[in-house]
């Protein structure tokens, strides 16, 4: 298992478009992925929906876990996705 923290810095928070490219992304890759608030609930972050659900604001600290699969890499893709666009 491997996880990294991230803040929010997008000033709309993850609204639909950036929960639709958080969901695609972890579709594609062949590990586990979940996305939290940290130490809140979490959820499967290929579900759109639920990543939507969880509310996260600019300012919001996100617990991304990966397992299974490369989870080094994927964790390192998932990384960039967010240094990159949330």
């Amino acid at each position: 298992m491997t996880s990294f923290e991230y803040t929010i810095t997008a000033p709309v928070g993850i609204h639909t478009r950036y929960a639709g490219l958080v969901a695609r992304t972890a579709k594609a890759l062949d590990s586990t992925i979940t996305i939290g608030r940290v130490g809140g609930v979490s959820t499967l972050a290929t579900k759109i929906l639920a990543v939507m659900g969880l509310n996260l604001k600019q300012g919001d600290t996100v617990s991304v876990t990966v397992e299974g699969g490369n989870e080094d890499t994927n964790a390192g893709t998932m990384e960039w996705l967010f240094k990159n666009n949330l």
